[in-house]
């Protein structure tokens, strides 16, 4: 949460008044709903990449594999686990910035949906990295070649209709951006995209991470070897 109000105290002070509309409104409510939904991102993604990639390093994810769980319990546990990190850490970074940004929400159905499904889609995709990883040199590689690059072209801090043709098309097929967009149009009534067309990629991406991570623990992949 420090993190994010850091952004944008440094994006506020550095533009100032000199910061042009932003998609019809001010640079700050454009801001905003993107920082938010990044934290949110970010601390799904930590809660089950750390509570996996910890207990397999200290010897102990046999005590997640022994109760009488289901594969699909165990992966809706971890899974709604970092859900509800990800609400709670947004529902906390929102209250935090209403003294600096305007937050009136247009569409709470979008905020909602994309909100939700952001922090699953993070959730989802932390919880297949630490699985997969040995070490923690392998989830850190997970975040920062993966998470935060795709976090930070995603048009958390710009509208992608300023970018030059070839990254705006890597922005369109880059799944964060539509989590972003929804959201953030759940805010100040404007998308970058069609918003049909990202309630539906970010719905596929889910069901896609579920999938695999349902897959991980019938398998036991790296987990019972």
């Amino acid at each position: 949460m420090v993190t994010t109000l850091m952004f944008l105290a440094i994006f506020i002070l550095s533009v100032g008044r000199a910061a042009p509309l932003v998609a019809g409104t001010s640079f700050t409510a454009f801001l905003a709903p993107g920082l938010i939904i990044m934290a949110m991102a970010q601390n799904a993604f930590a809660n089950t990449s750390s509570s996996l990639i910890i207990s397999k390093v200290q010897g102990n994810i046999i005590d997640v594999l022994m109760p009488p769980l289901s594969p699909l319990e165990q992966t809706l546990a971890f899974a709604f686990g970092g859900v509800a990190r990800g609400l709670a850490v947004g529902l906390a970074v929102g209250l935090a910035m209403l003294p600096f940004a305007p937050l009136a929400m247009v569409s709470p159905a979008l905020v909602l949906y994309h909100g939700v499904m952001a922090s699953l889609m993070l959730s989802l995709l932390g919880m297949i990295g630490g699985i997969w990883a040995d070490k923690f040199d392998h989830m850190a590689a997970v975040t920062n070649f993966i998470v935060t690059p795709l976090s930070f072209l995603s048009g958390t801090f710009y509208s992608i209709d300023h970018l030059p043709p070839s990254l705006k098309l890597f922005a369109l097929v880059n799944p964060f951006f539509y989590m972003i967009d929804g959201f953030r149009a759940g805010f100040i009534g404007h998308a970058d995209s069609s918003i049909g067309l990202g309630i539906a990629v970010v719905g596929l991406v889910n069901l896609a991470l579920s999938l695999l991570a349902y897959r991980m623990f019938k398998t036991g992949y790296k987990l019972k070897a």
